[in-house]
């Protein structure tokens, strides 16, 4: 089997990826295993596998055989060391030194990397750098200017991200290259299981062990961590809101399953949450807290009716891609990359474009988006911040938005709601959304190439007058408030 754009090994180039431990299960390893994946054809890749004390910290790895199985093909290079937390300059000198990569790619936030920003210089002088942009909120973050400077290629997951990046950078970003590349995941995976499907009876077997056997007439399903930018707080209290509309032998018969962990330190206690909120409709909220394959994640969006992710900041929003290629719609606050992921259309029916004019479509400037996403508008402006990050909105919508939502589902059938979710499958996978992994793949593709055939090796110095340093570092940033 060969890929289109294949390369054989000793010809293509080596990239060195900072991140998480790609065999992990957060968002950021879930994203760079598909890419990596999706990629191998064209890339040999060397990954520095960040974890929080790391059991396998000194090793060297080799993950060839397992990814030419997943990939198709049979020459695939893929190189783990892992590491605690994310390298040091050192680390970075001698994996340079030793693997000889052709560039460098990060994706996570730059805050964990700024030590490595600081290096540039002598990094940049022999290999590129390329940067994977998550930040999901404004004001445009003038703190991270001389992060997003110390690049020479910067993907934003969403567009409002990739309106960041520009803003941020300003008169400096005709130098960078600078692109769209949204999340994709594998739709083999997170798709729609019917009937004919061959895992159909471990699906039926496992919504029963989740439903602990009960008749359940209508499914709510979060998944993300839980930490306080998620506000899961406010999706039990809008379901709460929404058994209360209800007569109890129905309300009875709804449940609210939640694949995250009930207590984190980052989060809340949401068995207390629970407690307050649901006494004697306790037993229909459901936390499913331990690890699941990627067949039984997609088994749990599935047997759900509705996904719902109300978070105040974010980057992206996995789950609801999750929740479009299984097939079922979704109710999500209007915030970051949420947005895209609703399609909302301008007066010619496009899909909305962000400039340094229309920052956000958190006010709801357009309300008709794809029929799978049941959008709640933040009805509050509060600015959040802390020592690594000043300021940053935080955008919260109201619980009862999302209980009429919930009420406007739980109405309807359940083949007019299937309806919905395949909709939302249709576009996901669609060209003008590509958010399948081969899809964000060729992307990571068409940016490295890019790159690979324009870089430049940084100067090595550049001198300044005393009077001109406030001028070239320090620019003050000029950009619309978003209300």
């Amino acid at each position: 089997m060969t890929k289109n754009g294949y390369l054989p090994k000793d010809q293509r180039k080596k990239i060195l990826l900072l991140c998480d431990d790609i065999r992990v299960h957060s968002g950021v390893a879930t994203v760079a295993r598909e890419m990596v994946i999706n990629t191998c054809h064209r890339y040999n890749w060397v990954n520095l596998a960040g974890a929080i004390n790391h059991p396998e910290k000194g090793k060297k790895l080799d993950l060839s055989q397992d990814t030419n199985v997943n990939a198709g093909i049979e020459d695939s290079s893929i190189t783990l060391y892992p590491t605690d937390g994310y390298g040091n300059p050192d680390l970075i000198r001698q994996l340079i030194k030793l693997e000889k990569p052709d560039a460098l790619f990060i994706i996570t936030d730059p805050r964990y990397f700024d030590w490595l920003f600081r290096m540039e210089n002598e990094i940049r002088k022999e290999i590129p750098i390329t940067y994977l942009n998550i930040w999901d909120d404004y004001p445009a973050p003038a703190y991270n200017k001389e992060f997003y400077q110390s690049c020479d290629a910067l993907f934003g997951i969403s567009k409002q991200t990739v309106n960041i990046n520009e803003i941020v950078l300003d008169e400096y970003a005709v130098d960078k290259i600078i692109k769209y590349v949204p999340h994709g995941l594998n739709e083999k995976i997170f798709k729609p299981i019917t009937e004919t499907d061959s895992k159909y009876q471990d699906y039926i077997k496992f919504k029963n062990e989740v439903h602990g056997g009960k008749e359940i007439d209508f499914t709510l399903f979060f998944n993300s961590r839980n930490i306080r930018r998620k506000q899961i707080p406010d999706a039990m209290l809008a379901f709460r809101l929404f058994l209360d509309k209800l007569p109890k032998e129905k309300a009875k018969k709804c449940c609210f399953v939640l694949h995250t962990a009930p207590v984190d330190q980052n989060g809340t206690d949401l068995n207390a949450v629970a407690d307050y909120l649901f006494d004697e409709y306790r037993e229909n909220i459901i936390f499913s807290a331990g690890k699941l394959d990627p067949n039984q994640m997609s088994y749990l969006y599935n047997m759900a009716d509705a996904t719902i992710l109300l978070s105040s900041n974010e980057g992206w929003g996995l789950a609801l891609t999750e929740s479009m290629l299984a097939g079922t719609p979704f109710i999500a606050n209007v915030t970051g990359g949420m947005q895209d992921q609703m399609r909302f259309e301008d007066e010619d029916g496009e899909w909305i474009e962000f400039d340094k004019h229309f920052p956000s479509n958190n006010q709801g400037t357009y309300k008709k988006c794809g029929v799978w996403a049941l959008p709640c508008f933040p009805g509050s402006l509060s600015i959040q911040g802390s020592p690594a990050t000043p300021y940053i909105w935080d955008d919260r919508c109201k619980a009862t938005d999302a209980t009429n939502h919930i009420m406007r589902l739980y109405e309807m059938t359940r083949k007019e709601r299937k309806e919905l979710g395949l909709k939302g499958r249709e576009w996901a996978t669609s060209e003008e959304a590509g958010l399948t992994s081969v899809q964000m793949s060729n992307r990571i593709i068409e940016g490295m190439d890019e790159l690979f055939d324009t870089w430049e090796p940084r100067e090595n110095f550049v001198i300044l007058k005393d009077t001109d340093y406030d001028k070239h570092y320090k620019r003050t940033l000029k950009h619309a408030l978003v209300y």
